[in-house]
């Protein structure tokens, strides 16, 4: 009986790692293959590796407050551990059927906090300290991205000079034995320079993901000590490592299947985010997921995300008015995250104070106001379906013997 039920476990933290395959390749590389810098095919590959890599080296520590720290660990039984999975996947699922890329790290930690209500052993000050990073590391986000729109953005635009495209930046010669990869007619070296950046952060991103994500496939069946075997081949990885190969396994499944919807959603239907904004807000996303994994707090980074990007507009859109002329109130600026999109690729831009409110862009010349608003609906509406579907079935269904 015990087999069968661990065989169920692998089965439904497969099914969760899939899903967060897909979820999360589309906001690491969404930016790159919606310029043609990267293939679908290409995106898979190096999400299954760097997302291995976060996992196996910053990973164990968000593990542990997933599986030990929010209930007791006598609580997440195998049994236990089977449910919250099967809420965290359904979810995460409902989330990819409409192309969105869910929070993943909240849909977990609300399947265990469903768990932790039913049963009254939710440890509230661990909840706490989660809850009140994911309230600071977004606003943490924005202020950095701020600054950094405020005075680095325009230089960073005019240096690095990223452009989308509309043909493929690089082309595959198949004719041979080994296929060879070379750069498409017309591209210059700026733009190999620049296309290398986007993919170098989409892996950081994909590194990031796996620390912090990489909890949320196997945590309950790690918290469980169902992978601890005592002999034969299977004792050569401990209990947390064989969980961390499972979430890998399951994700590259995802990354190469799955993923293309989120892909699509993310690399060119949700936004016209110009390339370079686009590495900035990756950037700042991936240190502050990572550096929160590193202490075991379980990060939403589609959100930390978002408020990179509000943030980045809004530093970018105050460049109209100065420090002094802000304190004197003389000038009205108009904060818009739509001036991402005030200068090309590459075009030097004026010193502060030298523009005009009227010459920043609406943030719906950034954003395609109906995709946008089915992504934050249906990114709020997932956590809040693994937490009641995990409450209720905690609660009511005598199987789980709480």
């Amino acid at each position: 009986m015990i087999e069968t039920l661990l065989l169920v476990g692998i089965l439904v933290a497969v099914f969760v790692g899939y899903n967060i395959g897909g979820a999360t390749t589309g906001v690491s590389f969404g930016p790159a293959v919606g310029a043609h810098v990267l293939s679908k095919l290409g995106a898979a590959a190096l999400m299954s590796v760097f997302f291995f890599l976060g996992g196996w080296i910053v990973g164990p520590a968000v593990v542990e407050t997933l599986g030990e720290d929010i209930v007791p660990g006598d609580i997440l039984t195998l049994e236990a551990g089977i449910g919250v999975l099967f809420f965290i996947g359904l979810a995460l699922f409902a989330g990819n059927l409409f192309g969105v890329p869910a929070s993943t790290s909240m849909t977990a930690v609300g399947s265990i906090a469903g768990l932790g209500l039913a049963t009254g052993t939710l440890d509230w000050a661990t909840m706490g300290e989660i809850v009140s990073w994911w309230i600071v590391a977004p606003i943490v986000a924005f202020w950095v991205s701020g600054v950094i729109g405020r005075y680095f953005y325009p230089q960073l635009n005019e240096w690095v000079a990223i452009s989308r495209r509309e043909t493929h930046l690089w082309v595959v010669d198949r004719s041979s034995t080994i296929p060879k990869v070379s750069a498409a007619k017309g591209t210059d070296k700026r733009e190999i320079t620049g296309s290398l950046i986007v993919v170098g952060i989409g892996c950081y991103m994909a590194f990031s993901s796996g620390a912090s994500n990489v909890a949320n496939a196997v945590a309950p069946l790690v918290g469980s000590g169902a992978l601890e075997f005592e002999d034969g081949v299977l004792a050569t990885f401990s209990n947390m490592e064989w969980g961390i190969i499972l979430a890998g396994v399951a994700v590259t499944i995802g990354a190469f299947t799955i993923a293309r919807r989120t892909l699509e959603t993310m690399g060119n239907d949700i936004t016209n985010l110009p390339l370079t904004a686009a590495v900035v807000v990756m950037t700042v996303s991936a240190t502050i997921v990572t550096l929160l994994s590193a202490i075991g707090i379980p990060v939403q980074l589609v959100i930390v995300a978002t408020m990179s990007i509000i943030g980045l507009g809004w530093g970018r859109a105050t460049r109209t008015t100065t420090v002094t002329d802000a304190v004197r109130g003389s000038e009205q600026t108009s904060v818009s995250v739509g001036a991402l999109t005030t200068e090309e690729e590459g075009e030097p831009a004026p010193e502060i104070g030298e523009e005009e409110a009227e010459d920043i862009p609406k943030a719906s010349d950034l954003f395609d106001p109906s995709t946008t608003a089915r992504v934050i609906l249906v990114q709020n509406f997932v956590p809040v379906l693994a937490t009641l579907g995990a409450f209720l079935t905690f609660r009511f269904v005598p199987i789980f013997g709480f």
